[in-house]
């Protein structure tokens, strides 16, 4: 036994001798003992993984680009398995392209013994065109396809690996040159209930359809870190053009009101399908205005109430009716249990305690200091946040409990907030642009149709917010106090989340009236107002005789102003200048804003007059003053992390491999 363990050692000291001698010295009396290494120079190869066999070379090289020695090593990994399968798992969508990009990593071309890395700017189109089919099953862009780790740009001369593929592509349209069949847009709309990330899919692809008039934009995320994306179309998107005027649509402000969220999905798509097929219509709305659509303002609490409504389903033979009601606003507010439509500054308080000064004004009243020690949503940051940053003159937000369309003010001007008619100075206004949506509809001007609490104090299909049902910081006061944007408040019927199979009937009742309500931004007077050497003025207030209300010009000195039709005194004034009056008639049936422009004369101001009487005051431009909402986000987000989610998608097993470590590139949130 000794023996044996003797001879073994003095073998492994042998193998340890061997492994360390530097150089090695060869013995010749054991053969191929110390053979000296001989360095093999890498050379190109054919391609042989078959999930790359059609691409538009014939040659590869190993090590590729990811590290892989060889062919083996490859086809081992997850991101071989994931261009195995891309197909099914995106449903058709992307491919051949992500297959192809990935194959330009995996089996990079080789020409004369030297790899060739793909363009950068083909990723790019790759990412920008199929990044929401990932987003749509939850995975993560591979981190393979990192456009600016594995790609390079032209002038390191880089190829296109896509070539074949466009070579193909132009020859089958050659061949099949034919006139396409119209199709009915009502056939492309999928009238049913969409995920999160199925609704920022629909989005991203119809971006993608109509990209001369589609744009999508982040404003913000979550509290649980979902994206608030806003699609907007216009004939030039992204840029505000001088006096064309700019609307939007919110839905889902509260997470199980769900029946607006999926109207706007659908409008989206009608518009760019629409646009397409030469409607006239739709064209010239579009040709002449900037619309944004942000479908779901709370997508946390709407995965909230799916999941709500799925347990109560599951439960509701073992419950009583009673216990049933009670989860009726799950998923209304967000995730920190917050009622979005109560989260805004309450500016209406304000100026109901400075009714009585004699200089009060309603119109671009300042955010409270205060206000930011509250408890701030990401969701209403984001909002307002996007509300000051673009001039919007129209807007409507969709909720559900009820069948009419609310106006301001929201909060009771009753010193204990009864519910009391509290008219705005806009009321005529307001009362014009919701009658106009509710008599569009189907039936919400029916007075039989009425539905809900408003059913005593609406009048077809209208009602005043405080006489229904007195709130404090609601959106649609923030809107028309802080800003030049009149909002009004549509509600879509009193089941908050309909059964599916009534998607089609709510899209049928609604779908005239969201683009007559959309068409009604370009009611009333607009204009630049200018000094006398034609240079714009900024910050200039437009007012109207007898409303106590003014809006104020932008940038460039460009003005709209929603005013009903009739015989109007209208008048332009700023800082340091001599104000201007006009008298203007607008006549019924107007399809376009009358154009009324001014020019003011330089004049000192007048010793009983105060400078802020002219300009916005200047605590307008304190947002955030204390940088409040950034350390509140700040604790949210580590505890956020701390609280990781441990769920992982469906697909996520298909890729956990035996004896590899797990690829959690795939996961969004890791």
């Amino acid at each position: 036994m000794c023996r044996k363990m003797s001879i073994m050692l003095r073998i492994l000291l042998q193998l340890f001798a061997l492994a360390s001698c530097s150089p090695p010295r060869c013995d010749p009396r054991v053969r191929g003992l110390c053979k000296p290494t001989v360095q093999v120079k890498p050379k190109c190869t054919d391609v042989s993984l078959s999930y790359c066999d059609d691409m538009a070379y014939t040659h590869t090289m190993f090590p590729n680009i990811l590290g892989h020695k060889s062919r083996e090593d490859a086809e081992g990994g997850a991101e071989y398995l994931l261009m195995s399968v891309v197909e099914s798992l995106l449903g058709g969508e992307c491919n051949p392209e992500i297959r192809m990009l990935g194959c330009s990593v995996l089996a990079p071309r080789c020409e004369n013994a030297k790899v060739l890395k793909p363009c950068r700017s083909t990723c790019e189109a790759v990412q920008k065109k199929c990044s929401h089919a990932f987003q749509g099953i939850e995975m993560a862009w591979p981190y393979f396809l990192d456009c600016d780790r594995f790609f390079v740009g032209d002038e390191e001369g880089c190829y296109d690996p896509l070539s074949g593929l466009k070579a193909e592509e132009d020859a089958e349209a050659l061949d099949g040159m034919e006139i396409p069949l119209q199709e009915d847009p009502l056939d492309s709309l999928q009238f049913k209930y969409h995920t999160n990330p199925q609704m920022i899919s629909i989005l991203k692809k119809t971006e993608e359809q109509c990209p001369s008039i589609a744009r999508t934009y982040s404003i913000g995320r979550s509290m649980e870190g979902r994206e608030l994306l806003v699609i907007e179309f216009s004939n030039n998107p992204g840029q505000h053009e001088l006096l064309e005027p700019e609307m939007k649509y919110i839905g889902n402000m509260h997470g199980n009101e769900v029946l607006g969220r999926q109207l706007l999905i659908f409008l989206a798509q009608y518009l760019c399908s629409e646009y397409l097929l030469g409607n006239e219509r739709v064209q010239n709305l579009i040709n002449t205005t900037r619309i944004h659509i942000l479908p779901s303002m709370n997508p946390d609490g709407y995965e909230a109430a799916v999941s709500g409504l799925q347990d109560q389903d599951s439960n509701y033979g073992d419950e009583e009716e009673g216990q049933r009601y009670e989860t009726w606003n799950i998923g209304r507010s967000n995730a920190q249990n917050i009622d979005l439509n109560r989260n805004f500054p309450d500016l209406t308080s304000v100026v109901y305690s400075r009714r009585r000064q004699r200089t009060y004004r309603t119109d671009h009243v300042s955010i409270p200091d205060y206000y930011w020690f509250g408890k701030v949503a990401p969701e209403t940051y984001a909002v307002m946040k996007w509300i000051r940053s673009i001039p919007f003159v129209l807007s409507a937000n969709f909720h559900g409990g009820d069948l009419v369309v609310s106006y301001p003010f929201d909060l009771s001007k009753h010193p204990l907030e009864h519910n009391l008619l509290s008219p705005a100075p806009d009321d005529q206004v307001f009362k014009f642009l919701a009658g106009r949506y509710a008599n569009s509809h189907e039936r919400m001007s029916n007075e039989n149709a009425n539905c809900g609490s408003s059913r005593g104090q609406s009048v077809k299909g209208i009602v005043n917010g405080a006489q229904w049902f007195s709130i404090a910081g609601s959106m649609q006061d923030f809107n028309y106090l802080h800003t030049n944007c009149l909002e009004v408040t549509v509600e879509l019927g009193c089941d908050r989340f309909p059964p599916e199979e009534e998607l089609f009937i709510g899209w049928h009742e609604n779908h005239e009236a969201l683009l007559t309500f959309m068409e009604l931004v370009h009611h009333g007077i607009k204009g630049i107002v200018q000094d006398e050497g034609g240079n714009p003025i900024k910050g200039a207030r437009i007012s109207i005789r007898g409303v106590r209300h003014d809006i104020t010009t932008g940038e460039t000195g460009e003005y709209w102003r929603l005013i009903n039709p009739g015989s109007h005194v209208v008048g332009a004034s700023a800082s340091g200048y001599t104000r201007v009056m006009k008298r203007v008639l607008l006549p019924r049936r107007m399809t376009t804003a009358g154009r009324v422009d001014f020019v003011l004369q330089k004049a000192p101001l007048e010793p009983d007059v105060q400078e802020e009487d002219a300009t916005i005051p200047s605590t307008y431009d304190r947002f955030d003053p204390y940088n409040q909402y950034e350390r509140y986000t700040s604790a949210a987000d580590l505890s956020q992390t701390r609280e990781e989610r441990s769920e992982k998608p469906w697909w996520w097993s298909y890729f956990v491999l035996p004896g590899r470590p797990a690829p959690t590139w795939l996961l969004q949130h890791y």
